[in-house]
């Protein structure tokens, strides 16, 4: 892949969605000799040399200095400590945060630079089918963004929103969703369970009709209620369904979920923010 410099890239934190990019980046022929971990953990600081032959160490130092994109994948609650150990390291770089809730303007005091990329990210990335939603703050040249979408392409798909106000719904949507995908496939599985198919039979038919409405919907134009009433015949079986949980007002309940989302989104961002 081109990476637009040669510079390295640090990631302060070594978790599940930094493991994600690192491996995206790797696959795509990023030397591991370019990569620069601070993470910890020493079980994880050992996952990440055993996987991908980069460096980890447990705290931010000199190694960090040659970076020109840092990623922070850290908790909301430990970013203003993880920011302060290494703002001394970092002046330089260019700045993408994929932690929840924290607003790019902590991160620009935190850090003592302008040039942040704030994001939200959801765990498809695992396997590189990830949407990942991006805010710049305005000193973010065009150049910056085309490095960011570079390296967020190898874990799926993104999208830039023009307020940062919006990733608290990004967060809702889909940073929190394939949370309630797995819960109405726990939902299908029982179910199937209970009408008499094994749990192996019904899990790979939930999955699969999840999979493929998904790839549906993703190459039709056509609207979602369109979509859905083509597979409701008045008087069958999807009707019955459907009718039900109208009954019980689950899509007035789901909506309501997400409004609760991206209230604590919002709340993260005030509470760790400061």
């Amino acid at each position: 892949m081109s990476t637009q410099d040669s510079g390295r890239i640090a990631f302060i934190g070594g978790g599940n969605m930094a493991s994600a990019i690192i491996g995206g980046l790797v696959k795509q022929g990023l030397p591991a000799a370019r990569v620069a971990v601070v993470e910890p953990w020493a079980e994880a600081r050992q996952k990440l040399q055993q996987q991908f032959g980069v460096r980890a160490d447990e705290a931010a130092g000199a190694a960090l200095a040659d970076a020109t994109l840092v990623v922070w994948a850290v908790k909301p609650q430990t970013f203003k400590d993880a920011a302060a150990a290494a703002r001394p390291h970092v002046a330089q770089a260019l700045h993408l945060s994929v932690a929840a809730g924290i607003r790019s303007g902590s991160i620009a005091q935190w850090l003592g630079t302008e040039r942040i990329v704030r994001s939200m990210p959801n765990t498809p990335a695992l396997v590189g089918q990830g949407m990942t939603a991006l805010f710049a703050r305005g000193a973010v040249s065009a150049e910056d963004k085309a490095r960011v979408e570079e390296v967020i392409a190898t874990t799926g798909e993104s999208l830039w929103v023009e307020r940062e106000e919006q990733l608290d719904a990004v967060t809702a949507l889909s940073g929190s969703g394939p949370a309630y995908v797995f819960y109405f496939l726990e939902a299908m599985v029982q179910a199937g369970g209970e009408m008499g198919l094994s749990a192996e039979q019904a899990r790979r038919l939930a999955v699969g009709t999840f999979a493929g409405a998904a790839a549906l919907a993703k190459a039709s134009s056509d609207p979602l209620e369109l979509l859905r009433e083509r597979v409701t015949s008045k008087g069958g079986t999807t009707y019955a369904a459907l009718t039900s949980m109208e009954q019980d007002a689950v899509k007035a309940r789901f909506i309501k979920a997400l409004h609760a989302a991206s209230r604590r989104a919002e709340e993260l961002g005030d509470e760790f923010g400061r």
